[in-house]
């Protein structure tokens, strides 16, 4: 592929109130191993009231209010994107440097493929953090995982993101996007950053989220097979560590394993809680 020849990749990134984390974030953008006339940044604040769309601007003059929630965001993401191919990234996200460079290079090598994942790697340090970090290991192009890196012209196909949903319009949009083509994953990672990680706001998360999921289930129905997977006991404590021959990483880090599992475990009652509200 001669430079010439290099796709528009559109880069949305739905922030609210990440001053502190935006311009690591930006940063990553520009240093890709890809040509930056070839990369579009489009921010899509919620109002924020620090200095997010201050720090932005020096990055990007593509930058858009819109809420209630990422959802939407990322969807009016999409309606200002001139790209072929769709990237959403959330403010607390940094991109390895060969990221986009692999992606583009895959779809456009198959075309097959309407969307990649990304590996995710959870940064930042605390008793807890390892454990999610760990936990986040195993979930990298499962149904707990979701695509990145989409043709922005089957994004539009499906519709986008349901903005009906807050917390599993994530899943959702996984699996429409299956139903319509091949989907895989690249190599090269993008680093999450959950310094300050709080279990109690971790927790209250997830409850807010959990508000969504009768819709969801609604939607699907409870007998879908990812759904029995996704909000059933057996792979969400047992199968997506095991499977594949993931169980021999348990194995190595048993310490790290029980921590893991006592953070599922406290998010279920948190879910079960939720219900019972």
């Amino acid at each position: 592929m001669s430079r010439k020849d290099f796709p528009l990749v559109s880069v949305i990134i739905t922030t609210k109130n990440e001053e502190k984390n935006i311009e690591n974030c930006l940063l990553s953008i520009q240093g890709q191993k890809f040509p930056k006339s070839q990369i579009e940044i489009i921010v899509v604040d919620n109002h924020s009231t620090d200095d997010t769309t201050t720090i932005t601007r020096k990055y990007t003059h593509q930058i858009y209010q819109k809420g209630p929630e990422r959802s939407a965001q990322r969807n009016y993401g999409a309606r200002k994107a001139k790209g072929k191919y769709y990237l959403y990234l959330d403010a607390d996200m940094a991109l390895s440097p060969s990221v986009i460079e692999e992606c583009v290079k895959k779809m456009e090598k198959n075309k097959e493929f309407v969307a990649l994942y990304i590996p995710e790697i959870i940064i930042g340090e605390g008793f807890w953090l390892k454990a999610r970090r760990f936990e986040r290991s195993f979930y990298n192009s499962t149904v707990i995982d979701c695509v990145r890196f989409i043709r922005i012209s089957k994004f539009r196909v499906i519709g986008g993101f349901d903005d009906a949903m807050s917390g599993p319009e994530d899943w959702d949009f996984d699996k429409r996007i299956r139903l319509i083509g091949k989907t895989s994953i690249i190599k090269a990672p993008l680093y999450h950053n959950e310094t300050g990680f709080s279990l109690s706001e971790y927790l209250s998360k997830k409850s807010y989220y959990s508000k969504s999921l009768k819709k969801y289930i609604k939607k699907w129905g409870r007998d879908d097979p990812d759904i029995r997977k996704q909000l059933g006991l057996w792979y969400r404590y047992i199968g997506v560590f095991t499977e594949r021959g993931k169980w021999q990483r348990s194995l190595r880090h048993p310490f790290l394993t029980i921590k893991m599992l006592i953070l599922r475990v406290l998010v279920g009652i948190q879910y079960i809680i939720s219900k019972i509200k």
